[in-house]
């Protein structure tokens, strides 16, 4: 009774929190917490009915070893692969070092578990299981409501659409940001009445500037030139939006605008809107498989950043606790 009412409360504070702003980083922790206690809720109905949950709690104990056991290796793998397609920044070797990570952690606890001794080891592993095991939370919650908030329904119609640049290949668009382009030419022929802007500065390896280039990709697809306002300055996601948003206002601009950026991005893009007070959906483009897990993880180290005083107290008091423990026997 008492789990059904927790879990209860934590889905009417998300409802809550969903339907006043879809674009808080707290939906999603709010989301994750309300599917462990309805998850918690739903495994005590099943007290008795013992053999089904036998099953259950061995199933999960199961996914629980696969993910342990695969899930390292397959970030090491993922982590070559995006180092040997999209170059040595990084950014690109996020995937690579949390396997690296996850390795790591698990010797450091089955060496603690196997000697127990010294005693700082044990609570070096406590408190590093504890940080771990908040930041998968985290993690799980944000990859989760990201694909809920992903593929929401958005409007129909838009008068202008920023398309968010990614980088280029030289003075080439990579097919990260093509799709993005295509995204926005698709809705422009929906809408041929619409605005495209592309935003995007010139980086310290590229030959042109991203505005320059993704604009002749839009003539190259049909769209007028007239229709096609190039931001030339912006280095950050953060920029791409304050940029665009001041050029549609010097032409007058007052209608309804939408930005185009790939599915792994959406979540954090309308988080930042929100932040900057900008009143705007966001639509997501695909994005190639291999991408997708160092995409995710670059998200979530971003956005752990942008919320980085509520995250390190909390890592704090996690890792704090066995030390204490110690301290106090």
């Amino acid at each position: 009774m008492f789990s059904g009412v927790l879990a209860l409360i934590a889905v009417l504070i998300f409802l809550a929190r969903f339907l006043r702003e879809p674009r808080r980083f707290g939906n999603a922790v709010w989301f994750g917490v309300a599917l462990v206690l309805t998850g918690l809720w739903l495994l005590g109905l099943l007290g008795g009915v013992s053999w089904l949950q036998t099953v259950v709690l061995v199933l999960a104990g199961v996914l629980a070893l696969m993910s342990a056991l695969v899930l390292p290796w397959a970030l090491v793998a993922n982590g070559v692969v995006m180092w040997r397609r999209e170059g040595h920044r990084l950014a690109n070797l996020l995937s690579l070092l949390a396997g690296l990570a996850m390795l790591a952690l698990y010797g450091v606890t089955v060496t603690a578990l196997r000697f127990a001794h010294p005693q700082w080891l044990v609570v070096v592993a406590l408190s590093a299981l504890l940080i771990a095991g908040y930041l998968a939370f985290v993690f799980s919650a944000l990859l989760l409501y990201s694909v809920l908030y992903s593929r929401m329904k958005r409007r129909a119609r838009a008068d202008a659409v920023i398309v968010l640049g990614s980088g280029l290949l030289g003075d080439r668009v990579p097919q990260l940001l093509a799709n993005r382009l295509d995204r926005a030419v698709a809705f422009w022929r929906r809408c041929p009445d619409a605005l495209l802007v592309v935003s995007g500065g010139q980086g310290s390896d590229e030959l042109r500037s991203e505005g320059a280039a993704m604009a002749d990709y839009l003539v190259a697809a049909g769209v007028p030139v007239a229709q096609i306002v190039v931001e030339d300055r912006a280095a950050t996601t953060d920029e791409n939006l304050r940029y665009s948003v001041a050029l549609l206002r010097e032409r007058g601009f007052t209608g309804r605008v939408l930005a185009v950026t790939n599915n792994y991005h959406v979540f954090r893009t309308a988080v930042l809107a929100r932040r900057l007070g900008l009143r705007l959906d966001v639509i997501g483009a695909r994005t190639a498989s291999y991408f997708v897990p160092s995409a995710f993880l670059r998200e979530f180290v971003a956005l752990l950043v942008q919320y980085r005083k509520t995250n390190a107290a909390a890592c704090f008091v996690l890792a704090a606790g066995p030390v204490a423990v110690a301290l106090l026997s």
